[in-house]
């Protein structure tokens, strides 16, 4: 039983769609997609430095991008596909690129979509000095309690001991020096509270843009941020990745969702590598891989032919090197 994910924002560095630009077609995929959300995707994904693309409006229509476009080339959709997923989603930003791969948008409206989002949370993010920040270990109830208690709110709870906080700077400077027992906080290089109410205006935005979409039910089963439930009208998708801009990720309860649907294994598109460290940890026997390059194509194409579709069955852990697991907070 094969899993399809597709990760967040701050899944990405600097120069990381250069190999995928050595295969045929990549750079012209690229272009277009370019026009579509009006930035040079090439150059964001190849030559700029970190914090051009951590830059809001950069960084989530790259994240897209680099989602379809590895994705595409597993060829594991449509005629002559092998080992089509069981079930799809993404991590915040990432689900965008999940409804894509589920059918429910077309890759230039899901485009579309991910460029207003982008410049909407900038710009929402841009009216107060907010920010977030990783807690990390610590027991998940004295974790949430505390956070409360400081007004902030759990942005990404993303299981496996990791919850990402989120408020005004002078809040996240409290927590910084009052972090909850057993556990570490981590400043996040993002420019704003997301998935919080400092996000509202960010939601009129792509409130007023859904009805502008062409949507369709999911195609295979697509798994959703808000509660972990999958979800089969496209129109609640898009309604919940207009809403859930400014609603916590509940990422544990995908995976606790994965865990119940039998999943055996992960796979998660480019720019590879946090959701998987998640799930290595949250679902101990699970294969998983990262699709951090085009050398990882291959493996993923074996495991997704030997997983999809077939029923859980005590999966051996994975012996995908540690390169290709690189974990990076969610937010």
């Amino acid at each position: 039983m094969l899993v399809l994910v597709a990760p967040g924002q701050g899944a990405q560095t600097p120069g990381f769609l250069s190999p995928w630009l050595d295969l045929p077609g990549a750079a012209d995929r690229l272009a277009g997609w370019s026009d579509t959300v009006g930035l040079d995707l090439v150059h964001y994904g190849t030559k700029a430095d970190a914090d051009e693309i951590r830059d809001t409006k950069v960084a989530q229509p790259l994240l897209v991008a680099a989602g379809l476009l590895s994705a595409g080339e597993l060829g594991l959709f449509g005629n002559g596909g092998t080992g089509r997923p069981d079930a799809v989603a993404g991590h915040s930003v990432g689900e965008i690129t999940a409804a894509v791969l589920a059918g429910v948008l077309s890759e230039q409206d899901a485009l579309s979509f991910v460029a207003t989002r982008g410049r909407a949370m900038a710009e929402a993010a841009a009216v107060t000095e907010t920010g977030m920040s990783a807690v990390l270990g610590g027991d998940q109830d004295t974790v949430l309690a505390h956070l409360t208690g400081l007004d902030l709110t759990p942005a990404n709870i993303n299981g496996a001991g990791q919850i990402v906080a989120a408020g005004t700077l002078e809040q996240l400077g409290v927590l910084a020096e009052q972090r909850p027992e057993g556990s570490r906080v981590r400043p996040l290089a993002v420019a704003g509270a997301f998935h919080t109410a400092h996000m509202a205006p960010a939601v009129a935005a792509l409130e007023a843009l859904a009805p502008n979409l062409t949507v369709a039910d999911p195609s295979l089963p697509y798994v959703s941020n808000a509660d972990g439930q999958k979800v089969d009208k496209g129109t609640e998708v898009v309604r919940r990745l207009v809403t859930q801009v400014s609603h916590p990720v509940r990422w544990d309860l995908c995976m606790e969702t994965f865990k119940q649907l039998g999943v055996t294994a992960i796979i998660e598109v480019s720019p590879g590598g946090t959701l998987v460290g998640l799930a290595k940890r949250a679902l101990p026997g699970v294969r998983t891989l990262a699709l951090k390059t085009p050398e990882h194509l291959a493996a993923a194409r074996e495991l997704a032919a030997e997983t999809a579709g077939n029923p859980p069955q005590g999966a051996p852990a994975d012996s995908i090197p540690q390169d290709a697991t690189e974990e990076h907070p969610q937010r």
